[in-house]
């Protein structure tokens, strides 16, 4: 019997939708697993179903901001090693205070990365 290899899963939290599914459709060509949530609340509980290996976090959202669902996340024993990327178009000096004790692997301004560079930067991470 053959072995399947495991592919890579990544949560995509995004509240727009034609970005997440821009950042979803890239990533699924490039053999990912992907799940979409459309804010923190609901990123939550994908991610605690889906068990991603890295999260891709905007953080203003609806219902939960992006800082608020990561320090849910960190609060817990399944959530508080996944990789987290934030992606936003918050300069990092804008963003809040709480997010640098939340153990962040990259902050990414959206506007300054292509999809391709974020596939580069996941891949990085994911190292």
């Amino acid at each position: 019997m053959a072995i399947v290899p495991v592919k890579t899963k990544i949560e995509i939290v995004e509240d727009e939708p034609t970005i997440a599914h821009m950042y979803r459709f890239k990533l699924e060509h490039e053999g990912y697993l992907v799940e979409v949530a459309y804010d923190g609340q609901e990123g939550l509980g994908v991610a605690e179903r889906f068990g991603p290996d890295l999260i891709l976090l905007d953080l203003k959202m609806p219902v939960m901001s992006g800082d608020v669902m990561l320090e849910h996340l960190r609060s817990t024993d399944w959530g508080s090693s996944i990789r987290v990327v934030v992606l936003t178009n918050i300069s990092k000096d804008e963003a809040p205070p709480r997010l640098r004790f939340l153990d962040v692997d990259r902050y990414i301004v959206k506007a300054h990365h292509t999809p391709k560079q974020i596939v580069e930067i996941i891949e990085e991470v994911l190292r």
